[in-house]
């Protein structure tokens, strides 16, 4: 389906223009392992079969937003709205001088060739939306296919599941032979408590599975909706508790699809403080497993 200027799809809201200077400060090395850049769009145009129009959240934008929050290093995920078109993403990460890695978007019929480009480029993964507003399930045959092609490669996989996809897709997890990462904690809804079984049943794969990996970002999207969002800080706390040493955190910015109570990305630097009290589990965190997972 085309997009046309005269029936836009679904617009997005801007992130906060005016992050707060975090009380919390990160170590040396820092990572948001979870951020997208948007257009500009008149340069990197938005795919013509997107479901959501985002403003334009540029590169330098992400950068002013970092040198704020004290953060170093990130991981630009592309984002569903540029479809496979990876170049804004590509773009974002030769202007890092190496700070930045990325996770990209692919079709089934990407060659090999393209493969090896986006690996020479940073990329180290490619992502599945399984999220209903954004599409839904994949084809999984195309989904085996292609783990099957970035294996030689070395990447994973990163996950955005809906939080009843953690029930319906227990088989399909179970054969992942590469490592996985889930986005935003599953997507749990904290209204429905610690003993809901969509999050005891992540807990479960994250406990058995050493291939899975968990971002304990995008409490926003966990939380009923009220700013700042301590209700997720128990999801959070529960899956560190598991293991540390495969958590990643990041900031979401600059937070597609969210319509109320938009997060300021310094309240939420300081979030990640209540969730993770401990130094040494934050440098773990924010410092360590994205350095195993992106840079090695």
């Amino acid at each position: 389906m085309s997009v046309s200027a005269k029936n836009p799809l679904k617009s997005c809201l801007p992130p906060d223009p005016n992050p707060k200077q975090p009380a919390l400060i990160l170590p040396a090395g820092a990572c948001d392992a979870h951020c997208h850049v948007f257009g500009p769009a008149a340069r990197f145009p938005y795919a013509a079969d997107r479901s959501y129009t985002p403003p334009d959240a540029p590169l330098g934008n992400l950068r002013r937003l970092h040198a704020r929050l004290g953060i170093e290093r990130a991981v630009i995920v592309h984002a569903s709205c540029h479809g496979t078109d990876m170049e804004v993403t590509l773009d974002a990460i030769a202007s890092s001088h190496g700070h930045y890695r990325g996770v990209a978007c692919v079709e089934d019929a990407v060659t090999d060739r393209e493969l090896e480009r986006l690996h020479a480029g940073g990329i180290r993964a490619i992502r599945f939306n399984f999220v209903k507003h954004l599409g839904g399930v994949p084809d999984l045959k195309v989904f085996h296919r292609l783990l099957a092609r970035i294996k030689p490669l070395g990447w994973h996989i990163v996950l955005h599941l809906d939080a009843e996809d953690i029930l319906t897709q227990q088989e399909l997890l179970g054969r992942i032979d590469v490592p996985f990462i889930i986005d935003h904690m599953g997507r749990v809804k904290a209204a429905d408590g610690l003993e809901q079984k969509p999050f005891q049943m992540l807990l479960d794969l994250y406990r058995n599975n050493p291939l899975a990996w968990i971002k304990v970002c995008g409490a926003e999207r966990v939380s009923v909706g009220k700013r700042p969002f301590r209700d997720a800080i128990p999801f959070a706390q529960a899956l560190i508790a598991v293991d540390s040493k495969r958590i990643l955190w990041g900031t979401d910015w600059p937070h597609p699809n969210i319509t109320q109570d938009m997060p300021n990305d310094g309240e939420l630097v300081d979030l990640f403080g209540e969730i993770c009290p401990d130094p040494a589990i934050r440098q773990r965190i924010l410092v360590d497993n994205p350095t195993h997972m992106y840079w090695t």
